[in-house]
């Protein structure tokens, strides 16, 4: 069932319509603001919901968040191979 839609009014820096236009064509252009404002709006849940349970594992124990700073290596190694694997889907297109 296609989702429902309606039409609204923005107002958008024209040299961020002229980039997308660029990117995906002016008959992509709403395709691709949703996209990004569903994304937007997804990390923005994602840090309220963090903030929400920050504090909530102190008193557990987790190898390799043991200080902050084994914690922040920790974080770093995981994006580091996210960044990876994203690069390898994107060479394998």
């Amino acid at each position: 069932m296609p989702k429902e839609t309606m039409r609204t009014h923005v107002i958008v820096p024209k040299v961020l319509v002229d980039s997308v236009d660029e990117l995906v064509g002016r008959r992509s252009r709403s395709r691709f603001f949703t996209k990004a404002v569903e994304e937007k709006l997804a990390r923005e849940k994602l840090s309220k919901i963090a903030r929400e349970v920050m504090g909530s594992l102190a008193n557990v124990d987790i190898p390799g968040w043991e200080t902050s700073e084994s914690t922040v290596e920790w974080v770093r190694a995981s994006r580091k191979l996210d960044d990876e694997k994203l690069r390898q889907l994107w060479e394998n297109k």
